[in-house]
């Protein structure tokens, strides 16, 4: 772990730093594009949750429970995500990041494919849902090995004081993910309703194939990071990086975990739960909400580069309060004001919940929780905690928000409490990580 003495202006750029500017700006704009196309792939599902998998792929059950299960099926792919982190982190931090990313994208545009080739229960019975939670199950581990090779990709390769911005712009691709996914399913849903469900909902899966041959060509193309390089230099390649992170940065690991949950929870709750609330429980056309969606994402394509920007003068963990401080603050107007019915006042509420309820620590997270480890262990930790935490909060949260909103007979106060402990526990642990912007990680 990064050494917690080093105060934040003793940084020099680094050994990464030699590496030409364009090559850097290929390797930045590279895992941004990937990034989107494996983004894209995994939040289509959610948008289908709340609209469409309720209804054709568990169509017996009463609505409310048909909403439950739907958004079950969307927790496994979070479920699975730590086993990819696991599998790829394993991998990338023995053989190199660069060939884990190109098998990550592979597997994730092929099971997102395969979801639009589904029968769905009318046509298969059990078969169905059982068939699409196999395949999300395979999208699950192919986001959980994505996220921290793009990342390591960039961040083991720009200078030490330009980490935060250029972590922040790889991080792009989840708002490109976002405009993509929910405009491809806001296309389709401009289609009179019975051709959206019979089969206007397969579009938006279907068009992952040619995404999946852009994003390996781009893949293919990349250069092995300078940090990856001296390290098998050096011959010092972790044999177990999972099992000594666990035994031997036990902390580390459990800050980096804690470092997540908010973030990944207030974006489920507005941009997945958020959905359905606004559809079942508001009585409001889809459109209203899906426009709030992307007007947020829109907006975090100028954030989250800015907060990163941030980071990098005023370091990591200020940026962390600020956002977690927020989030407490925010967690009860959020349902007031999505309360209003107003689809104004509805897409600016999506739009400031997102951005700083997520943006903020979205942006910063990249280099923050890369940070952390040791460049023989970073694939694996920074995939891991990441995906851990994304696994216990965003996974469960649009299937507990449900089920809070049912028990409490649609009252939302109890999914704002939720909100603010998960905010808390954030907050612990931005107060106990160290601070890393600007120091040499290698």
């Amino acid at each position: 772990m990064v050494d917690a003495a080093l105060p934040i202006e003793s940084g020099a750029p680094q050994l990464a730093g030699a590496v030409p500017s364009a090559d850097r700006r290929q390797i930045v704009w590279s895992s941004v594009i990937g990034t989107t196309v494996e983004w894209y792939d995994f939040l289509i599902y959610g948008t289908a949750s709340a609209l469409v998998f309720n209804k054709l792929f568990f169509p017996s059950f009463d609505p409310l429970v048909g909403t439950v299960a739907a958004f079950g099926s969307y927790a496994v792919g979070f479920l699975a995500r730590p086993l990819g982190g696991i599998i790829f982190g394993h991998f990338g931090d023995r053989l190199g990041r660069k060939a884990m990313l190109s098998l990550t994208i592979i597997i994730m545009g092929l099971g997102t494919f395969l979801i639009g080739c589904l029968p769905t229960y009318a046509q298969a019975g059990l078969l169905a849902p059982v068939m699409l939670v196999a395949l999300r199950l395979v999208q699950g581990i192919g986001i959980g090995g994505e996220w921290g090779g793009a990342v390591l990709m960039v961040v083991e390769t720009v200078p030490a004081e330009r980490r935060g911005l250029f972590g922040s712009i790889v991080q792009l691709g989840y708002p490109l993910g976002v405009i993509t996914s929910t405009g491809a399913f806001a296309l389709t849903g401009l289609m009179p309703e019975a051709d959206f469900l019979a089969w206007g909902w397969r579009l938006p899966f279907l068009g992952s194939l040619p995404l999946i041959v852009v994003g390996l060509f781009i893949r293919l193309r990349l250069h092995e990071t300078p940090s990856f390089r001296r390290i098998k230099s050096r011959d010092a390649v972790a044999r177990l990086p999972v099992l000594e992170i666990l035994t031997a940065h036990p902390r580390t690991f459990a800050t980096a975990v804690g470092l997540k949950l908010s973030e990944i929870a207030y974006v489920s709750v507005v941009t997945v739960f958020g959905i359905a609330y606004v559809t079942g429980q508001l009585g409001l056309p889809r459109s209203v909400i899906l426009n709030g969606i992307l007007v947020a994402a829109i907006i975090e394509l100028f954030t989250l580069p800015a907060f990163g920007w941030l980071s990098d003068r005023y370091g990591r963990r200020s940026l962390f309060v600020a956002a977690c401080l927020f989030s407490i603050a925010f967690a009860f107007p959020l349902f007031w004001l999505l309360g209003s019915r107003d689809p104004l006042v509805i897409s600016l509420t999506v739009a400031v919940a997102v951005s700083f309820g997520q943006g903020i620590m979205f942006g910063t997270g990249a280099a923050w929780m890369s940070e952390l480890f040791d460049a023989r262990l970073r694939y694996s930790g920074a995939s891991l905690g990441f995906q851990v935490g994304a696994a216990l909060s965003g996974g469960f949260t649009p299937l507990i928000c449900a089920a809070l909103l049912g028990g409490s007979g649609g009252a939302t106060w109890p999914i704002s409490v939720y909100l603010v402990v998960l905010a808390s526990v954030t907050l612990a642990a931005a107060l106990i990580a160290p601070e890393t912007a600007r120091r040499p990680i290698d």
